[in-house]
């Protein structure tokens, strides 16, 4: 068997004015995909853009709604994303690097705060066990029950930018 092992330097706090660093944005990007008209998720959730399900006044996205641009995508991006920033803000008590941040920051985009606030993942974390909380990315693959080759191609993505350090200021 092999094993491996990560040291990573933990240096920055959660706080309410971090963001989503570019890699992160990225990630949302490429695995949600731009759509202008509403669709159904894998999970049967009315979307739109890159993944919007909820409008910044709080309504959600519905199959009758109008289409989008890519500048209201990206507004409804900017949205979803302070959101779940929030969240993982007020979710995860230990310091975390902004690639940490941010790979978090996707997967509650993606699977929304309370199923965060339940899972294993954050229990973990909260406990500064991050290599453990790591292995728990690839165990969020399924959508509408079914598992899905670009959740497990997201969550790989998200692991890696979990485990990768911060460049030095």
């Amino acid at each position: 068997m092999v094993k491996h092992y990560c040291i990573l330097v933990w240096r920055t706090t959660v706080r309410k004015e971090m963001r989503t660093n570019k890699k992160g944005i990225e990630i949302v990007k490429h695995f949600e995909g731009f759509r202008s008209r509403p669709y159904r998720c894998s999970a049967g959730i009315p979307t739109i853009g890159y993944g919007a399900c909820y409008y910044p006044d709080g309504t959600r996205v519905t199959m009758g709604d109008r289409q989008v641009s890519k500048d209201q995508a990206e507004e409804l991006l900017v949205y979803g994303l302070r959101t779940a920033e929030k969240a993982v803000a007020r979710l995860v008590g230990v310091p975390l690097t902004v690639n940490a941040f941010s790979s978090l920051s996707s997967f509650v985009f993606n699977v929304g705060s309370s199923r965060f606030r339940s899972s294993t993942l954050r229990q973990r974390l909260n406990r500064k066990n991050y290599s453990q909380a790591a292995m728990e990315f690839p165990k969020w693959r399924r959508g509408g029950g079914v598992i899905l080759p670009g959740l497990v191609r997201r969550r790989s993505a998200e692991r890696e930018l979990f485990l990768l350090p911060d460049n030095p200021t």
